[in-house]
Formats: structure tokens, sequence, C-alpha cells
């Protein structure tokens, strides 16, 4: 399928290639240059259960057969770095990402390694997905600093809770901060999915208006005149608010427009892919231009529950599941994403974190896959003034620990925090009052 649009730098490239000549790696920004204006938005794609490092953004193709495992890798945009050979969109967009190759923590269960990765800070025992004793998802966290329009959710979660065999797991929501920052979970409205329907769908926010606005606006009219609260209660001013929200989504705000996905371009939704990975970044890129500050989208689909749904938990047939299902669909919708937000002026006002609980093992087991694997793995940045074609840190030669510039989550939320303008020493107080500073790590020369 042809591009809708071709963008400056797509031209010129073409422009350059017809010409005979090799078309060179983007100049990084020069020592002393003004820095980027800070982002608008935030998109964070989480790849629930461990993406492997090996499979994806740090191949070893010089490691023994044993640790390399099936795949070989390709060249990318960028002359020097190589991805895995099942992401071929993505590493012909390699200028836009930035890889980190050396991220590292403690935690190898799934519920302990995503609250690591999501709020940078260590799990304690016992720990229940909604208490407010957490520490804030880096979601929640950045919404909390931003100031979106009246009726515009400040974040928003797609396309479904994130579970580990049935138990809801701490780390997405918005801890200390209070409820009003949870972000606000909503069903992708299309998009088939990877493995069969989900079971956790019932909590799933859906705006399909099944009554005609008249009557819902006469019903609210009837509600508001039959309750009297008594006070300044805080917990109905906190149901109101959320009423307020639903009411204006529902009835014809940005938000019930951008979620609307018919209202697209048949061609931008067919670049996407038609399952509900690739259906769920088009609905990110287009809350992101309603307005709404962060959008969360979990890349996976079906059945969160062990390694045997359509997700990144690949302890069983570990090739197999990335070569068939995952890596496809992944390099298809996000590398849809990174083309369209460019093609809309949006990429470097938006910046796009790749984020997943863990890496896996170098060693293959005997169900030929990866398991868990804390000690390294890779993230990837792009847009919001991050500069592309680069990577920082790496890991040793069998892919087993940080061999060079070794950071953590923390040095990744700091990052984060840096290209959205906020100061990653920034204090906030929670409920009793109590003075937190937002984030421990230092952000990563990637701007």
């Amino acid at each position: 399928m042809a591009p809708f649009s071709i963008s400056r730098r797509d031209l010129l490239r073409s422009s350059v290639a017809l010409s005979g000549l090799a078309v060179p790696c983007l100049a990084p920004r020069q020592a002393g240059s003004a820095p980027a204006p800070p982002a608008k938005s935030c998109i964070v794609i989480y790849c629930w259960g461990g993406m492997s490092h090996f499979e994806s953004w740090d191949p070893k193709p010089a490691a023994l057969a044993e640790l390399r495992g099936e795949f070989s890798t390709i060249e990318t945009a960028v002359p020097g770095i190589f991805y895995s050979e099942h992401m071929p969109r993505l590493a012909a967009q390699a200028d836009k990402l930035a890889i980190v190759r050396s991220v590292h923590h403690k935690h190898s269960g799934h519920p302990q390694g995503l609250y690591a990765t999501m709020t940078a800070h260590d799990p304690v025992a016992s720990q229940k997905a909604k208490s407010r004793e957490n520490w804030p998802s880096l979601a929640a966290m950045v919404s909390r600093f931003q100031d979106p329009q009246a009726g515009t959710p400040q974040a928003i979660r797609l396309p479904y809770n994130m579970y580990d065999n049935g138990t809801l797991m701490a780390g997405e929501y918005g801890g200390w901060l209070g409820s009003d920052y949870d972000p606000i979970l909503m069903r992708t409205p299309a998009g088939k999915p990877f493995g069969g329907v989900s079971r956790y769908t019932s909590r799933e926010l859906e705006l399909k208006l099944t009554l005609e606005k008249s009557r819902v606006l006469t019903r609210q009219s009837l509600r508001q005149q039959l309750e009297r609260p008594i006070g300044q209660d805080a917990d109905y001013e906190r149901l109101q608010r959320f009423r307020r929200m639903a009411s204006d989504m529902l009835l014809g705000s940005a938000i019930e427009e951008a979620y609307d996905l018919e209202r697209e371009d048949p061609r931008i939704r067919a670049m996407y892919g038609d399952h509900i990975g690739g259906q769920s970044m088009l609905l990110a890129r287009r809350l992101t231009e309603a307005g709404v500050p962060v959008v969360q989208v979990c890349a996976g689909a079906g059945d969160l529950a062990g390694g045997s749904g359509d997700n990144w938990d690949t302890h069983r047939g570990h090739f197999s599941k990335m070569k068939n299902r995952l890596l496809p669909i992944f390099d298809r919708s996000v590398s849809a994403l990174l083309t369209d937000l460019e093609q809309r002026g949006m990429l470097e006002e938006t910046l796009v974190v790749f984020l997943t609980d863990f890496g896996r093992t170098p060693q293959i087991n005997k169900n030929a896959g990866r398991d868990h694997y804390p000690a390294v793995y890779s993230l990837a940045l792009a847009g919001g003034g991050i500069r592309g074609g680069q990577t920082y840190g790496s890991s040793d030669s069998n892919g087993a620990e940080p061999a060079q510039d070794p950071c953590t989550p923390a040095d990744v939320h700091a990052t984060v925090y840096q290209a959205m303008g906020i100061d990653p020493r920034s204090e906030l107080h929670d409920q009793l009052d109590r003075p937190f500073q937002i984030c421990e790590g230092t952000p990563l020369p990637l701007f």
C-alpha cells in the first residue's frame, strides 16, 4: 500500500537515492545548540511479559549458537546499528529511535518487574494493585504535570488491565497521587485479537452511546435536581468530576470523536494492521491528537495469563511465537505509529517510550523458550526531542550483563521527565502531605 503522503525527509532521501549517492546518518544535535522544546504528549508502549533483547533491539550474531538463537540480524537505516531480522520496518526507521541496551534491575517476577519498570522503585511484599501506598506509574506521574482541557482525561490506558495468572498487578495506577491520577482504562473499539478474546474485558470503557443524546441530557438534569450533596465531601466531588468527564467524552467531545476509528482514513487504518495491537496504536495517536497528555498502550492482546497467550512471556516456543506473531505485529504497528506521527508533524512534540518487564535469558530452555532475565535488557525512545539513530550503553557479548553505561528504570524515567519539561528532582506531596522527590534517576544523554 502506498503511503498517503511523503515527508520532506523521505523526499530528500528519494532524491539522494536517485542520484546514486549513499544516504548519510542524521547528524547529532550540535553541542551548545538550543535544546528542543518540551514534548506536549507522551505515548508509553508496554510489552507485557518481558521482550527478549536478543530477538529485537540487541541481537548477538557473534555469540555461541546456543545463546544467539535462530534469528539473524539486519542492517538498519543507521550504519553500525543492527536489529533482529524480523523488525524490518523499524530497522528502516532507526534514525528515529534511540535504543538503550544496558537497562537492569533485580526483579525477575512479572508483578515485581512491571512495578520496577513502571514506577522506577522496588516493590514491597504483599503489594495490592491499587494501594495508595504504591508509587505512581510513569503515565500517572507525567500526567500530574499536565494541564488538559476540561473533560479530557489526563491519562488513558489501552486496551485492558495487565494481569499475571489472573491477578491484577500493581504499577499502572496513581498510587499516592490519589485516584484522580489513575489512568482511565479504555477499550480499543476495533481490531482482531492475536489469539482469541481476552478474559479481562468486564471493566473496559467503550465509548458507544446507545441512547439519544437528548435523553441522556434529560437524565443528567433530573439527577442533578434530585441529588443534594451535604457539605464539601471529597468523595462526592471526585464522583462528580468523573461523571462530568464521562459525560463530556460520550456527548461529542474530541475524545469521543477520536475514539471512533471509522472516522480515520481507511489507508491509515490499514497501515497499522487489522488487529488489536495496530488499532490500539492508531487510537493512541488519535487520542494524543485530541489532547490527551499521556496514553499507555499494552502492546499485546489475547490472554495475558502465563506464556501461552500472545504476549512477550515466551517460556515456550519462543522463536516461533516471536517470528510468526509478536514481532510482525509489533514491527508493523509501531512503525506505522512513528510514520504517522512524523507525517502529521507530531513526532517532535510527542515522546514515544518503549518499556517491558525485563529481558530474556541468554540460555534457551528445554521448551525452546527464554526465561525471565532482569540483569540486562533493552528499551527504546523516539520523538519528543530524543535524538534518533543512536544507541546508549551495551550488553556484553553474550547479552548477559551490562558492558558499558549501565542504567536503571529510574534513569529512564528521569529521561522521560526531562523530555516532557519536568524536573526529575521535583517534589510532590501525597494525600497525607508527605513530601516525595518524583525520581531518583539521572537523565540519559539522548537529546
